[in-house]
């Protein structure tokens, strides 16, 4: 009986500490990593730093003054010499620690070890990121953070900056229109393409921003943020009209540019601008961003007339991709469906998007066409996400850099509370007010009355 009492004693709080471990680790990875995780790398990486760098390769041979030191002083074997460590910072996802390369090193030789010390130290990634000549950062991933996605509380919304989601890295993606005008954005049906158009819409929502969309599913996506967008076209009919309008807006403000470029004899360097953002901020027009949703609507054509119609769209589509940038008019694609077969001018029209985002996609050959030709080792992980993961997609740039990233979860209803509330936000631009989405009113709401019927006191 002592036994049976000293084993219910002792295993009754391990068992409940190792249940209630395994739980966290399964439902609160933050937590689990942040009590467990965190503490049992940081004590595997001190303890075999110099071991781990011996055998992946990232040692060299020590220098003779060190030899002849070590020699001198101690009679213990001289050992190659690994990176030297800085300071290990813990995260609330990972560890972040730079390592100052040993001569004839390069970054690429730490991140071909990558998985190498992923294994070595029981984290979820390694990652690593060149910070000056001869000084890299090893950021250690110590769960998936793609998984319950959460974004970081510290971040700055800019003007044309936007986080909409996160990187497998645990870095913010920001969606910065000033660094990449343009945008492509490819997802099949329930892939999540409409959660990350919710968090652009509602971020910019927020800022001095002028929105105009066009939605050939008869608006049903962005009709719900109809109280802040200064324009919407709700079928190729619309958009045949709204287009030319953007077109002469683009070329006011090149007059407006060119205008400030009569340089006359005392005018500071600085006032000489190719854009709208060297204009003195008083006469600087507002920026505007155009999201095209089902992009492939405007390319399908049954008829001859449409055809034409179709050419004069795709043409527009193209000017505004070239110019757009300088007059301060950003283009947002959005489609399941995007490639050559669509007809003259998709292919162009992709050429100058410069940002590529990739959601799960039906087929390889959409895939190809959005990340093919600026990281074509990226179209195997985006042909590789899973249905059951919504908002999982690749996101790459004519760099050729790429990484996975996930958007939050946005109700639809939150994002069009956000475009209610910033109402008045919505600059005045004249030309595009016969655009302007009509808003219902929103009914008041009745309070109900008495449940007791008051009687009169009488005397």
């Amino acid at each position: 009986m002592t036994d049976l009492a000293t084993l219910l004693e002792v295993g009754g709080p391990v068992a409940a500490l190792g249940g209630g471990a395994a739980y966290a680790r399964a439902r609160h990875p933050g937590l689990y990593w942040s009590a467990v995780g965190l503490p049992v790398s940081t004590v595997r990486l001190l303890s075999s730093y110099g071991s781990v760098m011996e055998a992946c390769g990232l040692t060299v041979a020590p220098s003779r003054l060190r030899v002849l030191a070590v020699k001198a002083t101690t009679r213990r074997e001289v050992r190659p010499v690994p990176p030297r460590r800085g300071i290990i910072r813990p995260t609330a996802t990972g560890l972040r620690v730079r390592l100052r390369l040993a001569p004839g090193q390069e970054p690429a030789d730490v991140a071909a070890s990558a998985e190498r010390l992923r294994h070595a130290w029981g984290v979820h990634a390694v990652y690593v990121t060149t910070i000056k000549p001869g000084v890299v950062e090893l950021r250690l991933v110590g769960f998936d953070v793609l998984r319950q996605v959460r974004m970081p509380r510290k971040l700055r919304p800019d003007l044309l900056r936007v986080p909409v989601a996160l990187r497998e890295d645990a870095t913010p993606f920001v969606r910065d229109y000033r660094t990449v005008p343009h945008q492509l954005t490819l997802g099949a049906t329930l892939s999540g393409k409409s959660m990350y158009l919710r968090h652009l819409v509602a971020g910019l929502a927020r800022q001095p921003v002028a929105l105009v969309g066009i939605d050939c599913k008869r608006g049903v996506e962005l009709a719900p943020f109809a109280p802040r967008l200064s324009a919407l076209a709700t079928d190729p009919e619309q958009a045949a009209e709204l287009l030319p309008v953007l077109i002469r807006e683009m070329e006011d403000r090149y007059d407006l540019i060119k205008a400030r470029q009569g340089i006359a004899p005392n005018t500071p360097d600085e006032e000489i601008t190719s854009d709208i953002w060297g204009l003195p901020e008083h006469e600087r027009p507002v920026p505007v961003v155009l999201f095209v949703d089902e992009v492939a609507e405007l390319f399908l054509a049954a008829t001859k007339k449409d055809e034409e119609r179709r050419d004069e769209m795709v043409t527009q589509l193209i000017r505004l991709a070239q110019l757009g940038r300088a007059a301060g008019i950003y283009l947002e694609v959005c489609g399941q469906r995007f490639g050559a077969e669509l007809g003259k001018g998709a292919t162009m029209l992709r050429a100058q998007l410069t940002g590529r985002v990739c959601h799960r996609v039906n087929d390889e050959a959409s895939a190809k066409m959005a990340l093919g030709d600026i990281a074509p080792e990226a179209v195997s992980a985006a042909c590789a996400i899973a249905p059951e993961r919504a908002g999982l997609a690749v996101a790459g740039d004519t760099s050729g850099g790429w990484s996975r990233i996930r958007t939050p979860y946005l109700s639809l209803g939150d994002a069009a509370e956000t475009c209610r509330e910033s109402a008045h936000l919505a600059p005045d631009l004249p030309a595009l007010k016969p655009f302007r989405p009509d808003v219902p009113v929103r009914p008041p709401v009745e309070t109900p009355g008495p449940v007791v019927r008051p009687r009169p006191v009488t005397d």
